[in-house]
């Protein structure tokens, strides 16, 4: 694996988990909830009147994100090298993957771990042990 050092930005990367750790603080010490995507999402889907409305108001700052970065800079280009169908296939697998693990990877690895909770940790170590060994196969086994 290479650093691309001219485009590496460690003040933007730096800037970007400040926020997270202070919205997922905020949400947690505000609203006493969890700031894992998938649970906000999956209640979305099934919404309570109480919680919509904060739910709503998360996912939809998570979408305004990038149109805000947009005002201050370009997007970072985005190269997906796959098609739709793996695409839909991927997306589904960490859907089940999420409901399986009760928790996603900012469930589990951003507030869980900030928790010190074993369920986390255990959690964090499967996802990235898998993510490791998908890249391993997919670039050094398969050749894609």
């Amino acid at each position: 694996m290479l650093i691309d050092w001219t485009h590496f930005t460690p003040w933007s990367a730096l800037a970007g988990g400040v926020l997270i750790g202070l919205a997922a603080a905020a949400l947690v010490l505000l609203n006493g909830r969890i700031a894992g995507i998938s649970g906000i999402v999956g209640g979305l889907l099934r919404p309570t009147r109480a919680e919509a409305g904060w739910r709503i108001a998360f996912v939809l700052g998570l979408l305004a994100a990038p149109l805000l970065w947009r005002l201050y800079g370009p997007l970072p280009e985005i190269r997906v090298h796959a098609g739709a169908g793996l695409l839909a296939v991927a997306g589904l697998l960490v859907g089940l993957g999420t409901r399986y693990g009760a928790g996603c990877t900012s469930g589990h690895g951003v507030c869980g771990l900030s928790r010190l909770s074993p369920r986390s940790l255990a959690a964090t170590a499967a996802f990235m042990a898998a993510g490791f060994a998908t890249v391993f196969v997919a670039r050094h086994l398969l050749g894609a």
